[in-house]
Order: C-alpha cells, then structure tokens, then sequence
C-alpha cells in the first residue's frame, strides 16, 4: 500500500505540475489587457479562468485538507470586475500549485483515503477523489484558456485585416 501511495503523490503532483506550466505556456504571452479581455460575451476572460482554478484549488485542497483557513468567493472568480496585475494573480496562482503539491507530498498512505467533503462536491468522498476531481477540473479550465487565446489571435487577425 505504501508505494501504492507513493506512486499516487508522485503522479498527483507531476500532473499538477504540468497543468500550470500549461497554463503559463497559454497566458504568459498575453498583455495585460488581453488577459481580461473576454472575447465572448457569454464567456470568460484567462484572468478570470486563472482566478477560478486559484480559487478552487485554495478551497478544495487548500481549506479542506491543508487547513489553509482560505475562503471562498466563488462569484468573484467569474465577476472580478478589477483588471488585477496579471503577474500578481499568476504568482498567487503559483502559490496555489505549490501549496497543492505540498499537500500531496504530505498524504501518508493511510489519507487517501479518508474521509472529505467540501461544498459543491458531495462526490468527493474521499482524498483521493478530491485531488483526482481537482485535477481534472484545472485541466478541463486549461484547455478553455487554449480556446480563448486562440480566439483572440482570431480576432486580432480580423481587425489586421480590416484595417
């Protein structure tokens, strides 16, 4: 069971890993104003997708098994009408990568399986199905951020273009 538990921390946190240098690769390259900008009128901007895996990951994995004390404004994340500094909400964003690996690092075989609950996930009944959920989640928000900035190299091709 130990190196079963092992392989679970080392995968979790490799995966986790690679989310965020995904996500890096996507908004890095985006000005200030186009990390905000919502290409959609329906839709999200990065910035608020960025702030949303932030908050989920602070919340699910933060408050609920690292005991960070974080609480959640789950409508901000998505209504946010500040345009904060892009590189302030990634490195926050960083933290929260760090912090999720660590908590991963810290699970002794034994905590996979524990018991969890979080608001809004009454599936997660456990650890390990909370890291899992969270995990597929932030990806899931990576590849709509994929999908905005290409969008957006769209409509700066429009308005080249056209002018």
């Amino acid at each position: 069971m130990a190196d079963l538990a092992a392989t679970v921390a080392t995968e979790f946190a490799g995966y986790y890993r690679k989310v965020a240098a995904e996500l890096h690769e996507w908004v890095d390259p985006l000005p200030q104003e186009e990390f905000w900008h919502r290409p959609y009128a329906y839709g999200n901007s990065a910035g608020h997708l960025v702030l949303h895996i932030t908050g989920n990951l602070s919340y699910y994995i933060g408050a609920r098994v690292a005991e960070t004390g974080y609480v959640r404004d789950r409508e901000r994340e998505f209504t946010e009408a500040r345009k904060l500094d892009k590189e302030e909400v990634l490195e926050a964003f960083d933290r929260t990568i760090d912090m999720v690996v660590a908590s991963v690092r810290a699970q002794a075989p034994g905590d996979w399986m524990a018991a969890y609950s979080g608001e809004g996930e009454p599936e997660a009944a456990n650890r390990l199905a909370i890291f899992l959920r969270c995990a597929a989640h932030a990806y899931h928000h990576v590849g709509q951020i994929i999908y905005l900035r290409q969008e957006l190299a769209r409509q700066a091709d429009q308005k080249a273009i056209s002018a």
